[in-house]
């Protein structure tokens, strides 16, 4: 399976792999968080793909909402103890094993889920022991590219990255003569 056309689900973790892992706290109460540009570049691509996107995290933020809304994605569950679970129902709602899913994570909460799935991975930032599990280690820290990196790796694997590039760059062009 080393072609990866089996991956039909990416589920990502939040804070530490889409985001940094910084919470910003302002004096008005309010809570902030950074994405990365390249991240949600590569996340579009899957628009051109089979693959569904989910992002399951332990937290609650508008922020991660707004991003997860920005960019299409197919599952946002936020508050989540038990990851794992809610990923058996989304895979059981899409006929899809363990197998078929990548899983990127950071940490000692991502760990059930990330040692289940077919292809598990990490940030570069990731504790020693999850980026063990990993059968791919992103040279990038979370919340700067891991998550673009990933992506373009399952893509070369599955061997449609060109044809989704080019796919990309087609609608950017239609989408330039629509203005």
């Amino acid at each position: 399976m080393n072609d990866l056309k089996h991956i039909k689900l990416l589920i990502l973790d939040c804070d530490g792999v889409l985001s940094d892992g910084k919470i910003i706290y302002t004096e008005e109460g309010w809570e902030s968080k950074s994405f990365s540009v390249a991240d949600g570049l590569g996340l579009s691509l899957l628009s051109f793909t089979e693959i569904k996107c989910a992002v399951i995290t332990g937290r609650r933020s508008l922020a991660l909402e707004r991003r997860c809304r920005d960019l299409k994605i197919d599952y946002l569950f936020q508050g989540v103890r038990n990851k794992r679970a809610v990923i058996e129902d989304i895979l059981q709602e899409l006929s899809l094993a363990w197998e078929n899913a990548a899983y990127m994570g950071d940490d000692w909460n991502d760990f059930p889920a990330l040692t289940k799935a077919g292809l598990p991975a990490a940030p570069q930032q990731a504790a020693a022991e999850i980026k063990e599990k990993a059968e791919f280690v992103s040279r990038f820290r979370g919340g700067e590219g891991a998550v673009r990196e990933f992506i373009e790796y399952i893509l070369r694997k599955q061997g449609i990255f060109e044809e989704v590039i080019e796919k990309f760059i087609i609608r950017l062009s239609e989408d330039e003569e629509d203005h």
